[in-house]
């Protein structure tokens, strides 16, 4: 009997899914009786509420919306990370910042702003280049649309972004992009993908989530191995253009996100939860042993 696995996207589809899409074109998933459907989201999608109101079986996302999640009293779960990339606030050169201090006072650009999340970034940024983390900032929402923010001049700096998309997309298009980045600058580095959902629902889905976890080893491998393959697949699949130009050159970058190791540390969460509440994003810190289960990574 199949079973079909409804995944909701964080993002719109792009190369960080190759792996969700290779394993479904390789015709693995079908071999182990499961169905894919992947949903992209219209707008930012709250993905655990979708999957608490059963219209999705398991969700991608980053790793602060699972903190956020549990944090609101959320019964969810991660159980897979996939991919994990370079990325933190893009600001352009020429334009009077140098380093993160040079940031106060500026315009910062992101998606649910004015909500706390992207300010928390980059005043957490300031304060570690011993700047005043209390200095004013302006929210800007221009959606995931970070590159037309600042080079339209609605803002000033871009949070958060990916290495392996934003900056490249930017540099395309002649502008001197450059990046401050989470780890380097007193921000718990959270620019990963992960999978997520209820336990019960993990639980109900058990068998086709192992199924989908081997799939996307095999192409994770297939893309390390034989990538003109793994573009062919991606191509076919998504009717996106990954020869040449931009396309070629995210889809290269974003190969060598993706990683063999699916698993995910609970000193991890706890840093990224403790982050969270100093910074006002969250009340209290949640049982972060909750935040994560390996059982279905094997030995």
């Amino acid at each position: 009997m199949i079973q079909t696995l409804r995944i909701g996207l964080e993002w719109f589809i792009n190369p960080d899914h190759v792996p969700l899409f290779i394993a479904r074109e390789k015709g693995w998933l079908a071999q182990g009786d499961v169905a894919l459907e992947l949903v992209e989201p219209a707008a930012h999608l709250d993905a655990f509420a979708a999957i608490r109101a059963g219209e999705l079986d398991l969700a991608v996302t980053e790793p602060i919306h699972l903190v956020a999640d549990l944090a609101h009293g959320d019964d969810v779960v991660g159980f897979a990370r996939f991919l994990h990339t370079h990325g933190g606030v893009m600001y352009l050169g020429g334009r009077g910042i140098e380093r993160p201090r040079d940031m106060a006072g500026k315009r910062v650009q992101y998606p649910g702003a004015p909500g706390l999340g992207g300010l928390a970034i980059v005043r957490s940024m300031i304060e570690a280049d011993g700047g005043d983390p209390s200095a004013a900032l302006t929210p800007v929402n221009h959606g995931f649309k970070h590159t037309d923010a600042l080079l339209e001049d609605r803002a000033d700096l871009a949070t958060l972004v990916f290495h392996n998309f934003e900056i490249l997309e930017a540099r395309s298009r002649g502008a001197d992009a450059r990046l401050f980045d989470l780890a380097s600058w007193g921000v718990p580095d959270f620019c990963q993908l992960i999978l997520i959902s209820s336990p019960e629902r993990l639980s109900q889905k058990r068998a086709a989530v192992e199924v989908l976890l081997r799939a996307m080893r095999r192409a994770i491998m297939l893309v390390r191995e034989s990538p003109d393959e793994a573009r062919a697949l991606y191509s076919k699949a998504t009717g996106q253009d990954v020869e040449a130009g931009l396309g070629r050159a995210i889809f290269d970058a974003t190969v060598a996100c993706f990683t063999f190791d699916f698993d995910m540390s609970e000193a991890y969460y706890a840093q990224l939860a403790r982050w969270m509440k100093q910074t006002g994003q969250i009340e209290a810190v949640p049982r972060v042993s909750a935040a994560w289960t390996s059982s279905f990574l094997g030995p």
